[in-house]
């Protein structure tokens, strides 16, 4: 396992069980001289950063005349454009490779050659060392180290204000005793990585400042800035030349014009042996550990914070699943317990039930017995049933005890990662709008680089986004409803018993299955359309990109999830009419009705399917898939065999291993997907309660299936700074308050829950549901028929029916309003309508009362920021007073040489 762990994390193409780790990384060792992991050739200085570019044939610089007419133009732009915005904030750790899609131009290899020449001049000046590499084994392909020194290592983190561990060592009293017996109980789930920290010891951690080094630890420089820290200082230098040059000679428009094709920091190797990707893949993500707890604070050190706490959020949306997943099980075995003596699955099946129904569809449609709907009916009542009505209640308080929860979990990752005083810049502005700048300020019009040129572009991106969604969503729905109805006109027409006798159940499965396809291929399109839409409204940051992204994204695909759903749970069955007075679509097309039992069955089946399909197909499938047939292509298209193949790959330096890898493309594919399923969970949980055991299963897959993509399929993404899921959390806030309303509309407009009650306390003689099937039926004359819709066959039943039966609260043909609705219609409407403001209302204020109760820092941390801040404080005066100490030795011309005053490592209680 070892060894074949090893190869994956390494980026190998074939996999071998002989090879161990140490000869995988013969390469390396090799190429980096005495220090093994990637290095220059001096095998001293480590490779922090890795530049791509296509190497060409020496060419004359003949376009260099016309190249720098445009350039001083363009030069004497940024600089006034700088001038008027100052001295800017860093940018924040956006990948370059994902930003580079985002404004690409052609440029005449020359001009390539010549920005290429610029932009490593400017990265020299900036004092970073770089090395070229054109003589690899990838043929065409020129690689450019670079490594930052610990001046400028020192010097950007003073810039960047980051966060590094002080001599001071503390020892948290986090309720130690109960913290060490839990740990104990849970040793079997907890992943053995780190194994020689030092137990509850924690560095105050202090912004690096040059002038007070002696306050840092710095015995060992080498580890001091680990390779995610200084991976992201490099990074921050090349982003920089985006915000002073204008976005010219910056890394990402360099990356958009071809000039580099690639830039990515490096997996680690054997220079931080506790962070290397062997120990995240055989303690992360592998398979075999899905029942451990994830190493959290080494997928942080290792991938940055907001890695760190998408899975750390995962983490805790699959724990709190567990026992939603068990009261829901509870629940459906409730069901399926109750069924046999359900009252109105009883009488339904009852053989001696000799109620005749009014036929389904217009001419080829007959009369049936209500006894054939026997099936569906004992099937609804497995989701129909009391007992929803508690776990919806249950869920409702369940997303509130998951949002306390995390928020809780939030802030003690915080405070263990240093980031309660961290603030997130706004960032620098975006390349399309300073473009937008130029140009405008090249047409000379009266327009300020201050002046949100977005608005315009916003608003319109607005107008496209609301008409088209409608349109798309609407088209898709009501082609599926056509479908629905031809498809059933059909089956009753065709002489084949079987398809006659199984029409509800291949309409609802086949619908279903049409439903997700469209779902799956329409995800990729609203997925392209919300970046066109994001694109044409140029926002002016960075985060502000981001945020209309997501929220557009969101929009398109939450609707395109979830519009099948509403509409059989809120609208399908509701605008029918009555027999010999149906409501009719374009033309013939008479509108669908729901079975006898409701149509929260189908409902559950539609639920059911697109939630397993999403999750299985488009997330979990798509995700193994693709990068298989991607190797699979390119495995296709070598001249090599397997074998040569293998002895070429382990030959390969680190930095071309990893250039195989794919692109880190963000987080938001990953978060959108488990929002979506979010909202599957709790959204319509009362017509599927059975859906967070399937999220459960689900997720345990998807957060090992994330980790072994992050590790072995894509490139070390830019460590990023956060300290909360932004946006999202929003959302998920959203999704949980919108839960409750529709919870509340799905059982009393859904099922049958609403009527059987008013039923049983008012209708019924004996206060039982005896008699409820009866009471649901309304009488139709069949001489009522309109011309041309009474049926082909009406003798299909073997004798002539006078009166038919159809589900609806209406007067009786003989009464003095025939088909109107009854007064039972309208006190079921006004029970309804009741229950739907008492359920919100309570189940609200149970959701505030336990936001309110669970506070949202936990005591003991906010005692421990207290704390450390105090030790901080006495710290920096020690240093004042050892300072001054020296002064006044040095006035005082004492003989004896002064001592520095040694660091206290003792830990101190905090």
């Amino acid at each position: 396992m070892t060894q074949h762990t090893s190869r994956l994390c390494k980026g190998y193409f074939t996999k071998k069980e002989s090879d161990g780790p140490l000869n995988s990384l013969k390469s390396d060792e090799a190429a980096s001289g005495p220090k093994q992991g990637p290095t220059f050739q001096d095998g001293q200085r480590r490779v922090d950063y890795v530049l791509t570019y296509h190497i060409q044939k020496p060419r004359s610089f003949r376009r260099k005349t016309s190249h720098f007419g445009d350039y001083r133009i363009l030069r004497s732009l940024r600089r006034s454009l700088s001038m008027m915005r100052g001295r800017d904030t860093p940018p924040p750790k956006e990948d370059p490779e994902v930003a580079a899609h985002k404004h690409r131009l052609d440029y005449h290899e020359d001009d390539k050659r010549f920005r290429q020449t610029e932009f490593e001049d400017n990265l020299r000046e900036m004092g970073l060392e770089l090395e070229k590499d054109e003589g690899n084994k990838i043929p065409g392909i020129g690689f450019l180290k670079i490594h930052a020194p610990w001046n400028v290592l020192c010097r950007e983190a003073e810039f960047m204000k980051l966060k590094m561990p002080t001599k001071k060592v503390c020892t948290p009293m986090l309720k130690q005793r109960i913290n060490l017996f839990i740990r104990k109980v849970t040793a079997p789930l907890h992943p053995k990585v780190e194994p020689n920290r030092a137990q509850n010891v924690k560095h105050l951690s202090h912004p690096f400042s040059r002038e007070k080094q002696h306050l840092f630890d710095l015995s060992d420089r080498e580890s001091f800035f680990d390779s995610k820290t200084r991976a992201s200082i490099v990074s921050t230098i090349d982003l920089k030349f985006d915000l002073l040059k204008m976005t010219i000679t910056g890394i990402t428009s360099l990356l958009g014009n071809g000039v580099y094709t690639a830039a990515y920091p490096l997996h680690d190797t054997l220079f931080y042996p506790l962070l290397s990707c062997q120990i995240l893949y055989e303690e992360w993500a592998s398979y075999s550990v899905f029942y451990k707890y994830q190493p959290i604070g080494l997928i942080r050190k290792y991938f940055g914070e907001k890695i760190g706490l998408y899975f750390a959020w995962l983490g805790v949306y699959t724990q709190m699943l567990i026992p939603a997943a068990i009261v829901g099980a509870i629940v459906f075995l409730y069901g399926c317990a109750t069924v046999d003596n359900d009252i109105p699955s009883m009488e339904i099946c009852d053989p001696r039930n000799n109620i005749t129904m009014c036929p389904l569809c217009d001419r080829a449609c007959s009369y049936w017995k209500l006894k054939t709907a026997c099936g569906t009916a004992r099937a609804s009542h497995l989701f129909d049933n009391p007992a929803t009505v508690f776990f919806s209640i249950f869920m409702a308080l369940w997303a509130a005890m998951f949002m306390e929860h995390w928020k809780r979990r939030q802030m003690r990752l915080n405070y263990i990662w240093d980031l309660t005083g961290f603030e997130e810049e706004e960032g620098h502005h975006r390349a399309e709008y300073e473009i937008q700048v130029m140009q405008k300020t090249l047409k000379k019009q009266d327009m300020s680089p201050k002046v949100n040129l977005s608005l315009f572009h916003e608003v319109e991106g607005h107008l496209l986004l609301s008409p088209l969604q409608v349109g798309v969503t609407f088209a898709v729905v009501f082609g599926v409803i056509l479908y629905r109805i031809s498809i059933r006109a059909a089956l009753h027409m065709s002489s084949n018993p079987t398809a006659r006798t199984n029409i509800r159940a291949t309409v609802k499965g086949t619908a279903a299955v049409i439903n997700l396809v469209i779902i799956i291929i329409m995800d990729e399109v609203y997925g392209a359309l919300a970046r066109w839409l994001t694109l044409l409204e140029v926002p002016k940051t960075d985060k502000s990109f981001e945020e209309r992204l997501i929220i557009k994204t969101f929009v398109l695909k939450f609707a395109n999830a979830f519009s099948p759903i509403v509409y059989l749970a809120f609208f399908r069955g509701r605008m029918v009419g009555r027999p010999g007075d149906y409501l009719y679509v374009i033309g013939s097309y008479r509108m669908e009705e729901c079975a006898h039992a409701g149509c929260l069955m189908e409902l559950c089946i539609q639920l059911c399917i697109t939630m397993l399909g999403k999750q299985l197909i488009q997330n979990n499938l798509f995700e193994i898939g693709i990068p298989k047939i991607k190797k699979l292509i390119r495995r296709r298209k070598s001249d090599m065999d397997s074998q040569q193949q293998e002895d070429y790959n382990m030959t390969l330096q680190r930095h071309e291993k990893d250039h195989f890898l794919g692109p880190f493309v963000g987080l938001s594919p990953e978060y959108m997907e488990m929002i979506i399923q979010f909202g599957m969970v709790t959204l319509f949980v009362a017509s599927f309660p059975l859906a967070p055991l399937f999220a459960l299963l689900n997720n345990i897959i998807e957060i090992r299936l994330d980790a072994k993509k992050f590790v072995t399929e894509v490139r070390r993404p830019i460590a990023g700074s956060a300290k909360d899921i932004g946006i999202w959390y929003n959302l998920l806030r959203g999704l949980s308050k919108v839960a409750v309303i529709v919870n509340a509309f799905v059982i009393s407009f859904t099922s049958d829950f609403i009527p059987r009650l008013v039923y049983q306390y008012m209708y019924s003689p004996d206060g039982s549901m005896h008699g409820f099937v009866n009471h649901t039926l309304s009488y139709f004359n069949v001489s009522d028929f309109q011309p041309g819709t009474a049926p082909l066959q009406p003798m299909h039943l073997g004798y002539e029916v006078q009166i038919c039966r159809y589900k609806d609260y209406r007067e009786t043909p003989w009464s003095n309003t025939p088909y109107d609705l009854s007064k039972e219609f309208w006190a079921i409407l006004a029970c309804r309508l009741a229950f739907v403001v008492v359920f919100q209302n309570v189940v609200m204020l149970m959701s505030d009362f336990v936001d309110w109760l669970i506070p949202d820092i936990p005591k003991d941390i906010s005692l421990q920021i207290h704390k450390e801040k105090i030790l901080m404080v006495e710290l920096f005066m020690k240093e004042e007073e050892g300072k001054k100490l020296l002064r006044d030795s040095h006035a005082k011309q004492s003989p004896l040489q002064p001592r520095s005053r040694p660091a206290s490592h003792t830990p101190s209680n905090c």
